[in-house]
């Protein structure tokens, strides 16, 4: 009998493949609060019954909606908030990258809206991210708001996350998600938009039916159910001598606050085609984006996630917690839009997948204030038995894309 290999963050046992894309069931869902240990069960990647994973199987089904009828309703929604007195009727949160630019300007120049954009910004912004933000602003032409945070709760809370959980983007994730409902209640704004839904790049497909988002997603009832950085705010405050004031940014708004408000929450993507290749153009044309003067570490690309020089951290320790890097994802996506063959896809995982953040790792370490040599052991500490082994002094992984 084979002996069974512990499986950390309640990953799937058992490592399948998506037989369209080259995406495995080792994904979680991109809607977990980040509330789990290394035991901690939640949800994965599904595949059904053909091996194909929902990722795909909702972007399948992008090619069967009219199009035309999603733009009326669409044009229904924006008809009821309207304003004509001047001031903002709708929310783009972003940093200037190509989703956020084809958002706001598809929102105000074709649809004649008046958005507000919002940014929580980077933890390091890279050369290139702070110029693409600039030319949102300055050439795309719009108002913005951008939350500067408290650097040294920012940093604290960073080098926590990435103790506790290996999750460099946990304080830039969880902060975004929170800013634009608290905006939106303080100023008064009814519309959010947000780009695609997750469930397209692999949440249940239950999540594509509606454009809405369910509010209770930005809201808290309880402080002893939220967690930051692997601790709770209780433990923050006394272990690290933080007040409730400096760890209210990253908390949700207050269910009364929002749930009783007639803010709405929207995905754009559900009533226009998402591509995003074709965001990537647009943003270039309307608004001056540029991609990466360089291919960016992890992946094949340019042009996706350019503005955080945490990011290559990010898509790091994905590859070490659950086997998937940044060349996967990209690929992923690009074979569901008919961008790559999944022969393509497969060999550019094989080529970058997994590659070590160089250029940017010294500066972030020495930012959050963590040794070099002790992320590399946070690396090794968290690797899943069941999708690690050693061999020869390396760690390989005990299956990959084929």
């Amino acid at each position: 009998m084979t002996e069974q290999l512990e499986a950390f963050w309640g990953l799937p046992q058992e490592v399948t493949f998506c037989k369209r894309c080259v995406m495995s069931n080792q994904r979680p869902s991109s809607s977990i609060e980040f509330k789990h240990t290394r035991s901690h069960k939640h949800r994965s990647l599904h595949m059904d019954e053909q091996g194909v994973c929902d990722a795909c199987r909702a972007n399948e089904q992008k090619d069967h909606i009219d199009w035309q009828k999603r733009e009326e309703e669409l044009l229904r929604v924006l008809d009821k908030h309207r304003r004509n007195d001047g001031y903002y009727d709708c929310i783009v949160p972003g940093s200037g990258g190509k989703d956020s630019v084809y958002q706001s300007h598809v929102l105000k120049y074709k649809y004649g809206m008046h958005p507000l954009t919002i940014t929580w910004p980077p933890i390091l912004y890279t050369d290139v991210g702070w110029k693409n933000f600039r030319n949102w602003i300055e050439v795309g032409g719009f108002d913005n708001i951008s939350f500067k945070q408290n650097g040294r709760v920012l940093r604290l809370l960073t080098r926590l996350a990435i103790e506790n959980l290996l999750h460099p983007f946990q304080t830039f994730i969880l902060g975004q998600k929170n800013l634009a409902p608290k905006i939106a209640i303080k100023y008064g704004i009814p519309l959010i938009f947000y780009g695609e839904n997750e469930a397209e790049y692999g949440n249940p497909l239950a999540d594509n039916a509606s454009s809405l988002r369910d509010k209770s997603y930005y809201t808290m009832r309880d402080l002893s159910e939220i967690h930051l950085a692997g601790l709770s705010v209780t433990e923050l405050m006394e272990r690290h001598e933080l007040s409730l004031n400096d760890l209210m940014t990253y908390l949700p708004a207050d269910h009364r606050e929002l749930e009783q408000s007639s803010i709405e929450v929207h995905y754009l993507g559900y009533y226009l085609k998402w591509v995003p290749q074709e965001a990537y153009y647009y943003a270039v044309e309307h608004a001056g984006f540029e991609a990466n003067p360089f291919r960016t570490e992890g992946t094949y690309s340019k042009y996706n996630s350019l503005d955080d020089k945490i990011d290559g951290f990010h898509y790091y320790t994905t590859y070490i917690k659950f086997g998937l890097g940044r060349a996967t994802y990209d690929a992923s996506q690009e074979i569901r839009n008919h961008h790559l063959t999944r022969e393509e896809g497969v060999t550019l995982v094989r080529r970058f997948d997994g590659e070590f953040p160089e250029k940017y790792f010294r500066e972030v370490m020495d930012y959050i204030g963590m040794k070099p040599e002790r992320f590399i052991e946070l690396c090794d500490a968290y690797r899943s038995p069941h999708l690690w082994k050693k061999e020869n002094g390396n760690w390989q992984l005990r299956h990959s894309i084929s």
